[in-house]
């Protein structure tokens, strides 16, 4: 299993759902411009519409690369102006470092389009159904290290 880091960004109605997703824009590029920036603010209207729908609040938006995992979540209503629970600091290490991707979480009634949009715009940055925990990748690596243990329970129990 890889490190995981999860960061809970102040959303509605601390900032607007905008705002937030140029936030976590701004922490996953470390405040640098370039393609990865590009890529992932040209899909700004609907991920903001996913952080409108407060998907995020429950169902984190998973962020892998060849380094650490990254799991963003989002505070909301009284939780989002309190700001008690936020964690917005940066990251020690690039989360989009190598082949990165992006999972954006939303309700399976809107699965469809919302992917159909995000395909118009990159490859790297898909959605799932909220209710899915985690990223096919991460369950494809932990099914091919879990075939590769074996216990001997002879050998076990006589030590």
């Amino acid at each position: 299993m890889s490190t995981v880091a999860s960061r809970t960004f102040r959303s509605i109605p601390h900032r607007n759902a905008h705002d937030t997703w140029t936030a976590i824009v701004a922490l996953l590029t470390q405040g640098r411009t370039g393609t990865a920036y590009n890529e992932l603010m040209a899909v700004a209207g609907v991920a903001s519409s996913t952080i409108t729908d407060q998907t995020p609040r429950d169902a984190a938006i998973i962020v892998t690369c060849d380094g650490p995992r990254t799991r963003i979540y989002c505070l909301y209503d009284d939780d989002a102006i309190d700001g008690g629970d936020a964690n917005e600091d940066k990251l020690g290490f690039d989360p989009l470092s190598g082949d990165w991707a992006v999972s954006l979480p939303c309700a399976a009634e809107e699965l469809d389009w919302v992917s159909g949009a995000l395909k118009k715009h990159s490859t790297r940055i898909t959605a799932r159904d909220s209710t899915e925990t985690t990223v096919a990748k991460e369950e494809a690596g932990a099914a091919v290290a879990a075939s590769g243990l074996i216990l001997n329970t002879k050998g076990f129990l006589g030590s």
